[in-house]
This record gives structure tokens, sequence and C-alpha cells, in this order.
């Protein structure tokens, strides 16, 4: 893959971008989980065990999150008792509790995250085709990056 030079100015420019950007982002997702009635950690967590290909351990979520067991053992309390996560038997190893989210669960919540769909449907409408290419392949370059360093791989959870 090519490679062009950066000045100091545009990566200056970029980082900031970036560190703006999650800021925001994480704010906007704390007020999402308050009004689910969950704590920001919590709604994280459930969002990793929604993404994963298939249930998870606590193990697994305290490896994704950096959360002791303990705390895991916590978050998947307040989730149940929300009902949004469920703890179920491994079919092969009855001995293994797996979490994953309820299924239909989420949908109750969707109405909360309308504001962010349709604000991304109406800033993405002002770039070509062409354009949205090149976002969607820095956005995915970029989440390939935060994959490896904090999962240590580039597939989800």
């Amino acid at each position: 893959m090519a490679k062009y030079p950066l000045s100091a100015e545009e990566i200056a420019r970029f980082a900031h971008l970036g560190r703006e950007g999650s800021t925001l982002t994480v704010l906007r997702h704390a007020r999402i989980a308050e009004r689910m009635g969950l704590s920001a950690t919590d709604h994280k967590a459930l969002e990793l065990i929604g993404q994963a290909r298939g249930p998870l351990t606590a193990g697994r979520i305290a490896e994704l999150t950096g959360l002791s067991t303990g705390a895991v053992t916590g978050v998947m309390d307040r989730l149940e008792k929300a009902g949004l996560a469920r703890r179920v038997r491994d079919t092969v190893d009855r001995r293994k509790v797996l979490i994953e989210v309820v299924p239909g669960a989420m949908d109750r919540h969707a109405p909360l995250f309308e504001s962010a769909y349709t604000s991304m449907k109406n800033l993405l409408e002002q770039f070509s085709p062409d354009e949205r290419k090149v976002l969607e392949r820095f956005q995915s370059a970029l989440l390939d990056d935060l994959r490896d360093e904090l999962l240590g791989n580039s597939s989800r959870p």
C-alpha cells in the first residue's frame, strides 16, 4: 500500500479531531446508557456482548473490558436485572457459563440511537459515493488498528 508523507501540522489536526470525536462519542453513549438505566460500563459491556459472534464467558468480557471478573459479575447481574442479557450454559461443556444478549432486548432501546443514525445519514449524504468509500476505508483501518491494540487481533470480540 502506498504511503504519503504527513506534515506535523496534519498529524496534529487529525489527532485533535480524533480526541474530540472520542470524547463526544463517550459522552453520547454515557447519555444513552443513562436513559437505558445503565452505567456507561454496563452499556459498553452489553455492546461487546452484542457484537460478539456468539455468547462470551465472563473471563472473555473481563479481558475485553479490563474489568476484574468480580466486576463483570456485577455488570452481568445488572444487565440480567434489566432484561438485556442472560447467562446460559455452554452446550458443549455444561460447566461453562456463557453470557448473551436477550434476543430482541435491544430493540426496545433502538429509538435512543435514532438521532445518531439520522445525524450520520445527513452527514454522509454531503459526500459523494467515492468520498464515502475513502471515509469507510479510513474508519475500517482505524478500527482494525484499535482491535489489534486492544484485543490483540483484528477480529470482533
